[in-house]
């Protein structure tokens, strides 16, 4: 068998360069993810794009959203969000990933300014983050240190930061939050919503299916809530800060007006369920 860089069909996630596939995958045996009904499989890169295109979208306030069809693994969506004109061209940054990267993502990438860095909110969203970071003239990838044990294809690229907040340049700030995984990461981005701020959340904060609330868990899939403590710590770490909009990690799932007050309402109810069970 000739080395690949296998990807695994159930959370998208790519692998280190191997010529034997591994026996599971880590990301998805561990409790807040599963191994596929049919059995742990695998994929490439170059598969990939024979069966599948990419889907863009303009998601408002200039952000690019970015997917794959058919929908592939966990079907998220990435976010090019549009650099300010002075910072100049290759300042985009790609907010969360996909699996799927080919010549028509890099023209449209490069058509809109450019890539400047690659931030990603958790593990389930790695994608094929070092194919994007190498497309891209090995764009810098931000991930939290304490997710590292969760980089399945480690490479130079990847910056491990550390603390609560990081900058990564003017209005685009990163905020540890936690929960879904210790290292879990949102951006705040405060130019959005005619400055009054967004939040791209992945599923840290995850909008749900009733846009005006958003919601907390440990893992989705398989239903494991986060105890009172952890939401009551993500929405106290996020009262300071300014946003009217929340953008999740699908297409359409967006808090289009009023995101703090859906943020502290979704909170109070996620505790008030907790107490009365």
């Amino acid at each position: 068998m000739r080395a690949v860089h296998p990807i695994c069909v159930t959370c998208g996630v790519q692998f280190a360069e191997t010529e034997r596939t591994p026996a599971v995958c880590p990301v998805c045996a561990d409790e807040r993810q599963f191994v596929g009904w049919a059995g742990q499989r695998w994929t490439t890169l170059e598969a990939l794009r024979g069966g599948h295109r990419l889907a863009v979208r303009d998601e408002g306030d200039g952000l690019l959203g970015i997917g794959c069809e058919p929908r592939f693994a966990i079907g998220q969506r990435a976010l090019l969000v549009p650099a300010k004109p002075q910072d100049g061209p290759g300042r985009h940054l790609l907010w969360d990933c996909i699996s799927l990267i080919d010549d028509a993502a890099v023209r449209l990438v490069e058509a809109a300014g450019g890539l400047g860095g690659i931030a990603i909110s958790h593990p389930h969203f790695y994608g094929a983050m070092v194919e994007w970071s190498r497309a891209f003239g090995g764009a810098p990838i931000w991930l939290h240190v304490d997710d590292r044990d969760w980089v399945m294809r480690p490479d130079p690229a990847i910056r491990f930061w550390e603390g609560e907040r990081l900058e990564l340049g003017p209005g685009l700030t990163l905020l540890r939050l936690g929960g879904h995984f210790p290292g879990g990461q949102v951006l705040h981005w405060a130019d959005a919503a005619g400055g009054r701020g967004a939040l791209l959340s992945g599923d840290i904060v995850q909008v749900v299916q009733d846009r005006r609330y958003v919601s907390f868990m440990r893992s989705y899939p398989n239903f494991i809530p986060l105890p009172a403590a952890a939401v009551r710590r993500i929405a106290e770490r996020l009262e300071p800060v300014p946003f009217e909009r929340i953008y999740g990690g699908w297409f359409d799932l967006v808090v289009r007006e009023d995101g703090k007050a859906a943020l502290r309402r979704s909170a109070e109810r996620y505790l008030r369920a907790l107490e009365h069970a």
